[in-house]
Protein backbone atom coordinates (compact mmCIF):
# COMPACT_ATOMS: atom_id res chain seq x y z
CA UNK A 1 0.00 0.00 0.00
CA UNK A 2 1.24 3.73 -0.67
CA UNK A 3 2.06 5.52 1.95
CA UNK A 4 2.09 9.08 2.80
CA UNK A 5 5.73 9.23 2.15
CA UNK A 6 5.11 7.93 -1.25
CA UNK A 7 2.78 10.61 -2.25
CA UNK A 8 5.02 13.59 -0.48
CA UNK A 9 8.07 11.79 -3.51
CA UNK A 10 5.60 12.06 -6.36
CA UNK A 11 4.15 15.18 -5.62
CA UNK A 12 7.88 16.12 -5.02
CA UNK A 13 6.48 17.95 -1.31
CA UNK A 14 7.16 17.22 2.02
CA UNK A 15 5.35 14.53 4.30
CA UNK A 16 3.77 17.67 6.61
CA UNK A 17 2.47 19.48 3.13
CA UNK A 18 0.71 15.92 2.58
CA UNK A 19 -0.76 15.86 5.66
CA UNK A 20 -1.83 19.62 5.78
CA UNK A 21 -3.57 19.03 2.28
CA UNK A 22 -5.23 15.88 3.69
CA UNK A 23 -6.41 17.23 7.03
CA UNK A 24 -7.24 20.89 6.50
CA UNK A 25 -4.81 21.60 8.91
CA UNK A 26 -3.25 24.64 7.06
CA UNK A 27 -3.48 26.41 3.82
CA UNK A 28 -1.95 25.29 0.68
CA UNK A 29 -0.95 27.10 -2.40
CA UNK A 30 -3.44 25.74 -5.22
CA UNK A 31 -1.15 24.12 -7.43
CA UNK A 32 0.45 22.47 -4.85
CA UNK A 33 -2.68 20.82 -3.26
CA UNK A 34 -3.59 19.80 -6.92
CA UNK A 35 -0.32 18.07 -7.07
CA UNK A 36 -1.07 16.25 -3.83
CA UNK A 37 -4.26 15.31 -4.79
CA UNK A 38 -2.79 13.73 -8.31
CA UNK A 39 -0.58 12.11 -6.69
CA UNK A 40 -3.08 10.49 -3.94
CA UNK A 41 -5.06 9.09 -7.24
CA UNK A 42 -2.29 7.74 -9.26
CA UNK A 43 -0.38 5.86 -6.32
CA UNK A 44 -4.19 4.65 -4.67
CA UNK A 45 -2.98 6.00 -1.71
CA UNK A 46 -5.77 5.80 2.31
CA UNK A 47 -5.00 7.86 4.59
CA UNK A 48 -4.86 5.57 7.67
CA UNK A 49 -7.66 6.84 9.83
CA UNK A 50 -6.47 5.01 12.84
CA UNK A 51 -3.37 6.23 13.16
CA UNK A 52 -4.39 9.32 12.51
CA UNK A 53 -6.63 9.71 15.32
CA UNK A 54 -3.70 8.54 17.84
CA UNK A 55 -2.38 11.78 16.63
CA UNK A 56 -5.52 14.04 16.71
CA UNK A 57 -7.18 12.27 19.09
CA UNK A 58 -10.45 12.31 17.05
CA UNK A 59 -12.01 9.51 15.07
CA UNK A 60 -13.92 11.68 12.89
CA UNK A 61 -17.13 9.13 13.85
CA UNK A 62 -20.27 9.92 15.09
CA UNK A 63 -22.48 7.85 17.36
CA UNK A 64 -26.55 8.00 16.40
CA UNK A 65 -28.64 6.52 18.83
CA UNK A 66 -32.34 6.49 17.77
CA UNK A 67 -34.97 4.08 18.89
CA UNK A 68 -37.34 2.01 16.42
CA UNK A 69 -34.85 2.52 13.66
CA UNK A 70 -37.75 0.20 11.51
CA UNK A 71 -39.87 3.16 11.82
CA UNK A 72 -40.45 5.58 8.51
CA UNK A 73 -39.62 8.56 10.78
CA UNK A 74 -36.60 7.32 12.26
CA UNK A 75 -35.14 5.86 9.07
CA UNK A 76 -35.41 9.46 7.12
CA UNK A 77 -33.97 11.38 10.08
CA UNK A 78 -31.20 8.73 9.56
CA UNK A 79 -30.69 9.37 5.78
CA UNK A 80 -30.60 12.91 7.02
CA UNK A 81 -27.88 12.31 9.54
CA UNK A 82 -25.78 10.02 7.17
CA UNK A 83 -25.71 12.49 4.64
CA UNK A 84 -24.66 15.47 6.21
CA UNK A 85 -22.31 13.90 8.20
CA UNK A 86 -20.45 12.24 5.13
CA UNK A 87 -20.65 15.41 3.61
CA UNK A 88 -18.16 16.71 6.55
CA UNK A 89 -16.00 13.51 6.31
CA UNK A 90 -17.31 11.56 9.32
CA UNK A 91 -18.27 7.85 9.65
CA UNK A 92 -21.17 6.78 11.19
CA UNK A 93 -22.23 4.19 14.02
CA UNK A 94 -26.01 3.46 14.88
CA UNK A 95 -27.50 2.12 17.66
CA UNK A 96 -30.90 1.13 19.15
CA UNK A 97 -31.89 1.86 22.98
CA UNK A 98 -35.19 0.27 22.26
CA UNK A 99 -36.77 3.01 24.18
CA UNK A 100 -35.35 1.32 27.05
CA UNK A 101 -33.34 3.76 29.65
CA UNK A 102 -31.24 0.70 31.00
CA UNK A 103 -30.39 -0.46 27.40
CA UNK A 104 -30.29 3.12 26.33
CA UNK A 105 -27.53 3.94 28.62
CA UNK A 106 -26.08 0.62 27.70
CA UNK A 107 -25.50 1.04 23.84
CA UNK A 108 -24.32 4.81 24.62
CA UNK A 109 -21.62 3.61 26.68
CA UNK A 110 -20.25 1.28 23.59
CA UNK A 111 -20.95 4.57 20.95
CA UNK A 112 -18.28 5.86 23.63
CA UNK A 113 -16.21 3.28 23.88
CA UNK A 114 -15.80 3.10 20.48
CA UNK A 115 -14.39 6.96 20.67
CA UNK A 116 -16.62 8.80 18.66
CA UNK A 117 -16.37 11.82 18.58
CA UNK A 118 -19.62 12.81 19.53
CA UNK A 119 -23.77 11.81 19.76
CA UNK A 120 -27.28 12.41 18.54
CA UNK A 121 -29.05 10.60 21.05
CA UNK A 122 -33.03 10.84 20.87
CA UNK A 123 -33.60 9.85 24.44
CA UNK A 124 -35.62 7.81 26.08
CA UNK A 125 -38.74 8.87 28.55
CA UNK A 126 -36.72 8.32 31.39
CA UNK A 127 -32.99 9.65 30.01
CA UNK A 128 -31.84 10.93 33.90
CA UNK A 129 -29.28 8.16 33.94
CA UNK A 130 -28.11 8.82 30.50
CA UNK A 131 -27.32 12.64 30.97
CA UNK A 132 -25.79 11.73 34.23
CA UNK A 133 -23.33 9.32 32.31
CA UNK A 134 -23.08 11.81 29.08
CA UNK A 135 -21.96 14.65 31.57
CA UNK A 136 -19.78 12.83 34.00
CA UNK A 137 -17.95 11.66 30.98
CA UNK A 138 -18.25 15.16 28.78
CA UNK A 139 -19.08 13.76 26.02
CA UNK A 140 -20.21 16.52 23.22
CA UNK A 141 -23.74 15.41 22.29
CA UNK A 142 -26.92 17.06 20.45
CA UNK A 143 -30.26 15.72 22.25
CA UNK A 144 -32.56 14.92 18.63
CA UNK A 145 -36.22 14.90 18.47
CA UNK A 146 -37.01 14.67 22.38
CA UNK A 147 -35.98 17.10 24.14
CA UNK A 148 -34.64 16.53 27.57
CA UNK A 149 -36.43 18.85 30.30
CA UNK A 150 -35.66 20.80 33.38
CA UNK A 151 -35.78 17.49 35.61
CA UNK A 152 -32.96 16.38 33.46
CA UNK A 153 -30.80 18.96 34.61
CA UNK A 154 -31.58 19.38 37.95
CA UNK A 155 -29.01 17.95 40.87
CA UNK A 156 -25.99 18.69 39.26
CA UNK A 157 -23.36 19.79 41.72
CA UNK A 158 -19.60 20.80 41.43
CA UNK A 159 -17.65 18.71 39.36
CA UNK A 160 -20.40 17.00 37.79
CA UNK A 161 -20.94 19.05 35.04
CA UNK A 162 -18.96 19.01 31.65
CA UNK A 163 -17.25 22.31 32.50
CA UNK A 164 -16.61 20.77 36.39
CA UNK A 165 -19.02 23.37 37.74
CA UNK A 166 -23.00 23.29 39.08
CA UNK A 167 -25.63 23.78 36.12
CA UNK A 168 -28.82 26.04 36.27
CA UNK A 169 -32.14 23.33 36.22
CA UNK A 170 -33.24 25.89 33.34
CA UNK A 171 -30.43 25.83 31.14
CA UNK A 172 -29.90 21.98 28.47
CA UNK A 173 -26.66 21.17 29.29
CA UNK A 174 -26.66 19.72 25.55
CA UNK A 175 -27.28 21.26 22.08
CA UNK A 176 -30.77 19.82 20.90
CA UNK A 177 -32.90 19.70 17.74
CA UNK A 178 -36.48 19.01 16.93
CA UNK A 179 -39.40 19.73 14.81
CA UNK A 180 -42.35 21.82 16.72
CA UNK A 181 -45.03 19.70 17.85
CA UNK A 182 -47.56 21.73 19.83
CA UNK A 183 -48.72 24.20 17.10
CA UNK A 184 -48.80 21.69 14.31
CA UNK A 185 -51.28 19.78 16.40
CA UNK A 186 -53.17 22.54 17.15
CA UNK A 187 -53.79 23.06 13.64
CA UNK A 188 -54.68 19.61 13.11
CA UNK A 189 -57.72 20.15 15.69
CA UNK A 190 -58.51 23.65 14.76
CA UNK A 191 -59.21 22.19 11.40
CA UNK A 192 -61.05 19.68 12.35
CA UNK A 193 -63.07 21.74 14.50
CA UNK A 194 -63.28 24.09 11.62
CA UNK A 195 -64.97 21.49 9.91
CA UNK A 196 -68.01 20.92 12.39
CA UNK A 197 -66.28 18.57 14.48
CA UNK A 198 -66.92 19.20 18.54
CA UNK A 199 -66.19 15.81 19.69
CA UNK A 200 -62.12 15.63 18.77
CA UNK A 201 -59.92 13.11 20.24
CA UNK A 202 -56.31 12.73 20.48
CA UNK A 203 -54.36 8.79 20.64
CA UNK A 204 -51.35 10.68 22.66
CA UNK A 205 -47.92 9.06 22.82
CA UNK A 206 -45.81 7.28 25.39
CA UNK A 207 -45.84 9.31 28.45
CA UNK A 208 -42.43 11.28 29.50
CA UNK A 209 -41.69 12.13 26.05
CA UNK A 210 -41.31 15.93 25.44
CA UNK A 211 -42.98 15.35 21.85
CA UNK A 212 -46.05 13.48 23.79
CA UNK A 213 -46.15 16.73 26.30
CA UNK A 214 -46.17 19.10 23.40
CA UNK A 215 -48.36 17.53 21.51
CA UNK A 216 -50.99 17.12 24.10
CA UNK A 217 -50.14 20.62 25.30
CA UNK A 218 -51.13 21.85 21.21
CA UNK A 219 -54.40 19.27 21.20
CA UNK A 220 -55.76 21.50 24.63
CA UNK A 221 -55.01 24.67 23.18
CA UNK A 222 -56.06 24.09 20.11
CA UNK A 223 -59.66 22.64 21.56
CA UNK A 224 -59.43 25.87 24.20
CA UNK A 225 -59.30 27.98 20.77
CA UNK A 226 -62.11 26.33 18.88
CA UNK A 227 -64.31 27.17 22.36
CA UNK A 228 -64.10 23.33 22.95
CA UNK A 229 -64.47 21.88 26.18
CA UNK A 230 -62.05 19.59 27.04
CA UNK A 231 -63.17 15.99 27.79
CA UNK A 232 -60.67 13.75 29.38
CA UNK A 233 -62.17 10.73 28.05
CA UNK A 234 -61.11 11.94 24.69
CA UNK A 235 -57.40 11.69 25.71
CA UNK A 236 -55.48 8.62 25.62
CA UNK A 237 -52.51 7.30 25.12
CA UNK A 238 -51.44 4.55 22.58
CA UNK A 239 -47.76 4.49 23.73
CA UNK A 240 -46.07 5.78 20.34
CA UNK A 241 -46.98 2.16 18.97
CA UNK A 242 -49.32 0.60 16.83
CA UNK A 243 -50.83 -2.02 19.04
CA UNK A 244 -51.39 0.44 22.18
CA UNK A 245 -53.09 2.80 19.74
CA UNK A 246 -55.56 0.05 18.33
CA UNK A 247 -56.24 -0.61 22.24
CA UNK A 248 -56.76 3.12 22.57
CA UNK A 249 -59.21 3.56 19.54
CA UNK A 250 -61.47 0.97 20.50
CA UNK A 251 -61.58 2.62 23.87
CA UNK A 252 -63.01 5.30 22.37
CA UNK A 253 -64.90 3.99 19.85
CA UNK A 254 -66.71 2.36 22.83
CA UNK A 255 -67.49 5.43 24.59
CA UNK A 256 -71.30 6.13 25.17
CA UNK A 257 -70.87 9.40 23.47
CA UNK A 258 -67.70 8.81 20.95
CA UNK A 259 -65.61 11.25 19.13
CA UNK A 260 -66.37 12.28 15.29
CA UNK A 261 -62.76 13.10 14.85
CA UNK A 262 -59.31 11.90 15.67
CA UNK A 263 -55.67 13.03 15.56
CA UNK A 264 -53.06 10.33 16.21
CA UNK A 265 -49.96 11.39 17.25
CA UNK A 266 -47.01 9.48 15.40
CA UNK A 267 -47.34 7.21 11.89
CA UNK A 268 -47.73 3.29 14.14
CA UNK A 269 -50.63 4.84 16.44
CA UNK A 270 -52.15 5.92 12.88
CA UNK A 271 -51.82 2.47 11.76
CA UNK A 272 -52.78 0.80 14.84
CA UNK A 273 -56.08 3.73 14.95
CA UNK A 274 -57.01 2.71 11.12
CA UNK A 275 -56.50 -1.45 12.22
CA UNK A 276 -59.01 -0.33 15.25
CA UNK A 277 -62.01 1.62 13.02
CA UNK A 278 -61.23 -1.10 9.94
CA UNK A 279 -62.20 -4.33 13.30
CA UNK A 280 -64.94 -1.79 14.66
CA UNK A 281 -66.56 -1.19 10.81
CA UNK A 282 -66.14 2.15 10.57
CA UNK A 283 -65.31 3.75 8.17
CA UNK A 284 -62.89 7.54 7.52
CA UNK A 285 -64.15 10.14 7.31
CA UNK A 286 -67.67 8.67 6.98
CA UNK A 287 -68.15 7.89 10.56
CA UNK A 288 -64.37 9.39 11.82
CA UNK A 289 -62.59 11.99 10.39
CA UNK A 290 -58.76 11.58 10.58
CA UNK A 291 -55.70 14.12 11.02
CA UNK A 292 -52.71 12.39 11.32
CA UNK A 293 -49.08 13.73 13.28
CA UNK A 294 -46.33 12.45 10.93
CA UNK A 295 -46.48 11.80 6.89
CA UNK A 296 -45.10 9.10 5.53
CA UNK A 297 -43.92 7.75 2.05
CA UNK A 298 -47.29 5.72 1.18
CA UNK A 299 -50.41 8.18 3.03
CA UNK A 300 -50.85 9.68 0.19
CA UNK A 301 -52.24 5.73 -1.27
CA UNK A 302 -54.32 4.99 1.38
CA UNK A 303 -58.37 5.33 0.54
CA UNK A 304 -59.04 7.88 1.41
CA UNK A 305 -56.00 9.79 1.76
CA UNK A 306 -54.28 11.11 5.16
CA UNK A 307 -54.29 14.62 6.14
CA UNK A 308 -50.94 14.65 8.12
CA UNK A 309 -48.29 16.47 9.47
CA UNK A 310 -44.78 16.70 8.02
CA UNK A 311 -41.88 16.70 9.87
CA UNK A 312 -38.48 17.78 8.02
CA UNK A 313 -37.25 14.55 9.14
CA UNK A 314 -34.28 14.72 6.45
CA UNK A 315 -33.43 17.92 7.58
CA UNK A 316 -33.90 17.14 11.38
CA UNK A 317 -30.88 14.66 10.83
CA UNK A 318 -28.98 17.06 8.68
CA UNK A 319 -28.84 19.53 10.99
CA UNK A 320 -28.09 17.74 13.93
CA UNK A 321 -25.23 16.67 12.45
CA UNK A 322 -24.39 20.58 11.31
CA UNK A 323 -25.11 21.36 15.52
CA UNK A 324 -22.80 18.85 16.85
CA UNK A 325 -19.64 19.86 14.64
CA UNK A 326 -20.51 23.46 15.76
CA UNK A 327 -20.25 21.78 19.35
CA UNK A 328 -17.37 19.99 18.35
CA UNK A 329 -15.54 22.94 16.70
CA UNK A 330 -16.36 25.87 19.91
CA UNK A 331 -17.10 23.15 23.10
CA UNK A 332 -17.39 26.18 25.13
CA UNK A 333 -20.45 27.58 22.92
CA UNK A 334 -23.50 28.58 25.11
CA UNK A 335 -26.07 25.04 24.56
CA UNK A 336 -28.82 25.97 21.97
CA UNK A 337 -32.16 24.29 20.90
CA UNK A 338 -33.31 24.48 17.40
CA UNK A 339 -36.30 23.70 16.13
CA UNK A 340 -38.06 23.16 12.54
CA UNK A 341 -41.39 23.93 10.85
CA UNK A 342 -43.81 21.21 10.54
CA UNK A 343 -46.27 21.43 6.95
CA UNK A 344 -49.77 20.39 7.04
CA UNK A 345 -50.36 18.40 4.22
CA UNK A 346 -54.30 18.71 3.65
CA UNK A 347 -55.58 15.49 1.88
CA UNK A 348 -59.28 14.25 2.07
CA UNK A 349 -59.41 11.80 5.82
CA UNK A 350 -60.65 14.68 7.27
CA UNK A 351 -63.65 14.94 5.46
CA UNK A 352 -62.05 17.65 3.04
CA UNK A 353 -63.37 16.70 -0.78
CA UNK A 354 -60.50 16.08 -3.10
CA UNK A 355 -58.93 19.83 -3.86
CA UNK A 356 -58.03 19.96 -7.56
CA UNK A 357 -54.86 18.86 -9.00
CA UNK A 358 -53.76 17.89 -6.10
CA UNK A 359 -51.50 14.16 -5.87
CA UNK A 360 -48.60 12.62 -4.33
CA UNK A 361 -46.88 14.69 -1.96
CA UNK A 362 -49.43 17.54 -2.17
CA UNK A 363 -48.58 20.09 1.31
CA UNK A 364 -50.22 23.02 2.31
CA UNK A 365 -49.88 25.56 5.46
CA UNK A 366 -46.57 25.42 7.12
CA UNK A 367 -47.38 25.02 10.25
CA UNK A 368 -44.78 27.01 11.93
CA UNK A 369 -43.27 29.28 9.50
CA UNK A 370 -40.06 29.92 11.00
CA UNK A 371 -36.68 27.92 12.43
CA UNK A 372 -36.09 28.96 15.91
CA UNK A 373 -33.37 29.05 18.00
CA UNK A 374 -33.22 29.08 21.75
CA UNK A 375 -30.76 29.20 24.91
CA UNK A 376 -33.54 26.86 26.44
CA UNK A 377 -35.50 23.92 25.42
CA UNK A 378 -39.48 24.74 25.17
Amino acid sequence: MATMADVARSAGVSVATVSHVLNGTRPVLPHTRQAVLDAVDALGYTPNTLARSLVTSRTRSIGLAVSAISNPYFTEILQGVEAAALEAGYSLLIADPHDDPRHECKVVQLLHERRVDGMIVAPSADPSDLVGYLRRHAVPTVFLDRLIDARATEDVGPGDGADGGASSPSTPRFDQVCAESAAPTALLVAHLAGLGHRRIALVAGLPGLSTTSERVRGYREGLAAAGLAYDGRLLVSGNSESAGAERATADLLALSDPPTALVTANNAMTIGALRALRRHGRSVPDDLALCCFDDFAWADLFSPRLTAIAQPSRELGAQAVRVLLDRLAEPDRPARTVRLPCTFVHRTSCGCPEEPGSGTGDAGATASPTLVEKGTAS
